[in-house]
């Protein structure tokens, strides 16, 4: 089973996931009912990069989503997918591809988790922002405004948390010692 709602945009990205899902109810590398597709290790990174935000797990693989539309994927040991609208700046450093997500047009761009050309806190720090780039562009593909970015219903306006009021005791008398007219 999979978090990821099966919506046109999130199409590429599930049917490379399903050819490569193993449903797996026990072991060591189970992973919500899946066998585990991404090292320990990686799973970890990302949640330490984005540690607010639900990781779905979708056909064994970690999967961060906006508005229910793919963000970011955690693959294998070394390989952070990320939907974007233009490729990376320097300096980070990418990944091996990942085809067909990764060829030209399609929006995903494969980094390295771990950036080991760069300072330990510079990479958490530019890996981090670009997962909330990847977040926010992921949003934008989006047309369904009744959803929050983690998925959650967005209330309509007016229907916000109504204002508690008192109840009154005894419109409009008085009882015991003090209060007020109202």
């Amino acid at each position: 089973m999979t978090l990821l709602p099966d919506l046109p945009q999130n199409t590429a990205l599930l049917d490379l996931l399903r050819q490569q899902g193993v449903p797996q109810e026990r072991g060591a590398y189970v992973y919500e009912g899946w066998e585990l597709h991404t090292h320990p290790d990686l799973v970890e990174r990302l949640e330490d990069l984005a540690p607010k935000w639900p990781v779905l797990a979708t056909f064994g693989m970690p999967v961060l989503a906006a508005k229910g539309i793919a963000a970011v994927v955690a693959w294998s040991m070394g390989m952070l997918l990320m939907r974007l609208p233009e490729a990376p700046a320097e300096p980070l450093e990418p990944a091996e591809p990942c085809p067909p997500l990764t060829d030209p047009g399609h929006g995903w761009y494969s980094l390295c988790p771990w950036q080991s050309e760069l300072p330990s806190a510079e990479s958490k720090r530019l890996l981090a922002l670009l997962i909330q780039h990847a977040l926010s562009y992921a949003a934008s593909l989006s047309e369904d405004d009744s959803i929050h970015w983690q998925g959650r219903p967005v209330q309509a306006p007016g229907r916000g948390k109504a204002k508690s009021r008192r109840p009154s005791r005894d419109k409009g008398r008085r009882q015991g010692g003090r209060g007020r007219r109202r």
